[in-house]
């Protein structure tokens, strides 16, 4: 089924009802929306397109980036969404790898990728050549499209070399989509989806929920994230539904409790991307109440391994409640989920190994890259290189990506553990734990810290062996004034390596 259907009923059935905000500004109904992305349709198809065809989508969030995403997909063609934030040497590599017909782009973009060597056409939003496209008769149905074929052609964030582009179809987003209101949370018209994060992420990949009920679509008009932007928005529309990274909690909690923000208007908030750390999530459940909803998923497997409900996010009642709060729950109801030996053979409960997962959200493989897809998906279970155990009551806790473990004197360490610990000291404001070569213990574990005034040693030692054994305890630790992170607020472990490496 073309997941442009969804959009072609709601606008059937309730063309008055307001779907795209820019700020407060309403900017189309669902019968406006849906005119448009036909409009866009008819032209991508009068330009030579046939169904099957990659459309990159190169923008800043906006409303039009939804009307351009349903565009596509009415004329039976594939959307490659592009972070916004990547330079236009990596937009290059992933256009030309994908072999996009066409380039949606910001006004301020389309020379930079020029200059990168991007060819075919380039589009600007706005420019006259996007506003002619709103002259065309609207293309009048959407083209048939199957549950095997493909619908969003993602590309990995590349940390580790080139990325690699996963083929997400129309079957694995309809699924997707049933798993959000079956295992995460409900929602109704009357909700809005407030878009803070990439629209080409996770924050983008559940507008196709909203766009099945017709609830409201809302752009800050900052283009990204900004807590207080977030706050106002939130109070004027009510019943908003949040994607964010942990960062973006962590920091919007900062500011609440700096400004007296309560949160107001924030129906749920559903994070993921990154690990969340215990005394965040206490701490942002205690200022804003139980909105929070934990998702853990891959681009190989888009937002539906694993799910933590706003109940177990916000029970204090469970024995094990702390426990299940550091887990990133239990297998979504299209999937499974098991933990895997070095050979992907189950492991009993409570040992430590590979979550794998195996169902109709797993992708079919690489954008033509049998060796990689061969190497990920192995008799049908996504091999994730996320270290993780899973207890008698199916709840599944991250520990590491396996690359991370650190292997200090024959023992396994997690570096999330540490992270964890650290992150309970009063001065520690982030934290991210690496190992570093040791030619006789093989591995050290050493801390970037991100502190509230002066880094103290002594203080975060005696802190971390009052709670972790001994060879455990970070050997070093190194003040910076933030950790990197990449576009989607991934801490990147990469680079504070090499940082590692250019101190030797």
């Amino acid at each position: 089924m073309n997941l442009a259907l969804w959009l072609q009923r709601t606008a059937t059935d309730h063309p008055d009802r307001p779907a795209l905000f820019l700020g407060r500004d309403q900017i189309a109904t669902y019968g406006e929306f849906y005119h448009r992305a036909a409009q866009i349709a008819a032209e991508i198809l009068a330009r030579g397109a046939v169904p099957g065809d990659r459309i990159a989508i190169y923008l800043k969030n906006c409303p039009d980036y939804l009307i351009i995403q349903y565009g596509i997909w009415l004329a039976g063609l594939a959307v490659v969404p592009i972070n916004a934030k990547l330079h236009a040497r990596e937009v290059a590599f992933i256009i030309q790898n994908a072999g996009t017909l066409m380039c949606f782009t910001d006004q301020d973009m389309e020379d930079p990728l020029l200059i990168a060597g991007v060819t075919g056409d380039v589009i600007e939003v706005p420019s006259d050549a996007y506003q002619a496209m709103f002259d065309n008769v609207p293309l009048a149905d959407p083209v048939a499209r199957g549950d095997d074929d493909l619908a969003w052609l993602f590309y990995t964030s590349g940390t580790t070399g080139k990325p690699k582009g996963v083929i997400i179809t129309h079957g694995m987003l309809t699924a997707m989509t049933d798993a959000y209101m079956i295992d995460a949370d409900t929602a109704s018209a009357e909700d809005a989806v407030l878009y803070a994060a990439p629209m080409s992420h996770g924050a983008g990949i559940y507008n196709m929920l909203h766009v099945r009920i017709g609830a409201r679509h809302i752009c800050p008009p900052s283009g990204g994230f900004d807590a207080v932007e977030i706050f106002d928005l939130a109070r004027h529309f009510g019943r908003v539904q949040l994607f964010a990274a942990p960062t973006m909690v962590k920091r919007m909690t900062a500011v609440a409790k700096s400004t007296g923000e309560t949160g107001a208007g924030l129906r749920s908030v559903v994070y993921a991307g990154g690990p969340m750390y215990v005394a965040d999530i206490i701490e942002a459940v205690d200022h804003f109440g139980d909105i929070f909803i934990q998702i853990y998923g891959q681009g190989e497997c888009p937002m539906s391994i694993t799910a933590l409900s706003r109940q177990d996010v916000s029970d204090r009642s469970h024995p094990r409640w702390r426990e299940r709060l550091g887990s990133v729950g239990r297998a979504q109801s299209v999937v499974e989920v098991r933990i895997g030996d070095d050979g992907g053979a189950p492991l009993p409960n409570g040992e430590s190994g590979e979550i794998m997962v195996r169902g109709q959200t797993v992708m079919p493989g690489y954008w033509k890259n049998p060796r990689a897809t061969a190497k990920t998906v192995v008799d049908g279970w996504l091999r994730t290189g996320d270290v993780g155990v899973m207890d008698d009551d199916g709840y599944v806790t991250l520990q590491d990506r396996s690359k991370d473990m650190i292997i200090s004197g024959g023992s396994n360490i997690y570096p999330r553990e540490v992270e964890e610990v650290l992150l309970t000291h009063d001065t520690v404001i982030e934290a991210s734990v690496v190992g570093r070569p040791n030619a006789e213990w093989g591995e050290d574990v050493v801390a970037f810290v991100v502190t509230e005034g002066a880094l103290d040693r002594a203080a975060l030692d005696a802190h971390c062996l009052d709670q972790i054994a001994r060879f455990k305890r970070p050997k070093t630790y190194y003040p910076l004034k933030e950790l990197p992170k990449n576009n989607y607020g991934k801490v990147l472990k990469t680079t504070l390596r090499k940082l590692l490496k250019d101190m030797k």
